[in-house]
C-alpha cells in the first residue's frame, strides 16, 4: 500500500496504515521506531500533514520547541500541522469550579476536585507508572466514573476494564518459559545493583522512571501553543474540534476519535500551516 504524504508522530497504538507512523517504541510493523528527541528521520519538505497527539507535553520545554521546528522542516510549503495536547486551560477552569463547589459542599464536587488535582499535578510529579491517577481509577468507591469518562474517555475506560475485572486475565502479564530464561541475567543484574546501592536504590529507580518518557514535562493552553507555533514559523494557528480539520477527509482516519466518540476528550486541538 502506497503511503499518503501524511506523518503521525508518537503514535502509540493509534495510527493509520496509509500514513507514515513513527514512535519511540514500535507496536506494529506499520510503526517505525525512532527516538524523536533526536529529531524526525525524514527529509525536508516531505509531508503535507504532520500530526501528533499527547506527545508534545512529554518533551522538556526547550526540546518541545526543537520538535516543533522539526515538524516545520519536514512539512511542504502550505502543509498542515495538527496537534492534540491536554488542555491546561480547561483543567484550571475545572479546578476553580470544583474548588468553589467543594467549599459549598455540593454533592459530587469533592470527587471531581480530587480528580482535577490529579490531572493537574500527578502526571508531572509521579514517581511510578500510572501514579495516583491509576489508583483513583481502580477505586470503585469514588463513584465518579461519569466524570472520568467525560474528561479522559477511552483511556480511562480501558484502564477500568483492565484493572477492575479480576477475572480479566488479559490485564495480567503472561510469560513464556523462554522469556523467563531471557530475563534471568537482567534480574541478577538488578539484584546486584540493589545490593550495591542499598538505600540509594530507590533513588535510582525513581530517576530511571522520571527519565523514561511517561511524565509530563510541560503544559500548554491555546495561547502558549499558538505562540510556539508562530515562533517556529507556522501561520494561522487556530483551535479545532476533534472531528473538525483542514486535513482532507480527516474523520476517516479515526485518529482523534471514531463514530462520534472523541478518543481524548481532555484535549486542546490546534492546526496551523507552513
Amino acid at each position: 500500500m502506497s503511503k499518503l504524504p501524511y506523518l503521525n508522530l508518537g503514535c502509540g497504538a493509534t495510527f493509520h496504515n496509509e500514513w507514515t507512523n513513527i514512535d519511540f517504541v514500535s507496536v506494529s510493523p506499520e510503526v517505525k521506531q525512532y527516538n524523536l528527541l533526536k529529531g524526525i528521520p525524514c527529509n525536508n519538505e516531505t509531508f503535507e500533514v504532520v500530526y501528533h497527539s499527547h506527545v508534545l507535553e512529554h518533551f522538556p520545554k526547550k526540546q518541545a520547541v526543537e520538535f516543533i521546528r522539526e515538524c516545520y522542516r519536514v512539512l511542504k510549503p502550505g502543509g498542515i500541522i495538527r496537534i492534540a495536547i491536554p488542555d491546561l486551560e480547561k483543567i484550571i477552569l475545572n479546578y476553580v469550579k470544583y474548588l468553589d463547589e467543594s467549599m459549598k459542599n455540593i454533592p459530587g464536587a469533592k470527587e471531581k476536585y480530587e480528580w482535577t488535582m490529579l490531572e493537574l499535578f500527578d502526571q508531572v510529579v509521579r514517581t511510578s507508572s500510572g501514579g495516583e491517577m491509576l489508583e483513583y481509577i481502580k477505586d470503585t468507591s469514588k463513584k465518579n466514573d461519569d466524570f472520568l469518562l467525560e474528561r479522559n474517555g477511552y483511556e480511562v475506560k480501558r484502564i477500568m476494564e483492565m484493572f477492575r475485572n479480576e477475572t480479566n486475565t488479559a490485564s495480567k502479564p503472561v510469560y513464556s518459559f523462554g522469556a523467563r530464561l531471557k530475563s534471568i541475567p537482567a534480574r541478577i543484574k538488578n539484584k546486584m545493583v540493589h545490593i550495591l546501592l542499598g538505600k540509594d536504590y530507590a533513588v535510582l529507580q525513581t530517576a530511571k522512571f522520571r527519565s523514561g518518557g511517561e511524565i509530563h514535562q510541560w503544559m500548554y493552553d491555546r495561547y502558549s501553543l499558538k505562540k510556539m507555533l508562530e515562533d517556529c514559523g507556522f501561520k494561522n494557528p487556530e483551535v479545532k474540534q476533534a472531528f473538525e480539520s483542514n486535513i482532507p477527509e480527516w474523520e476517516k482516519y479515526n485518529l482523534d476519535g471514531k463514530d462520534g466518540i472523541i478518543r481524548k476528550p481532555d484535549s486542546l486541538f490546534m492546526e496551523a500551516t507552513k
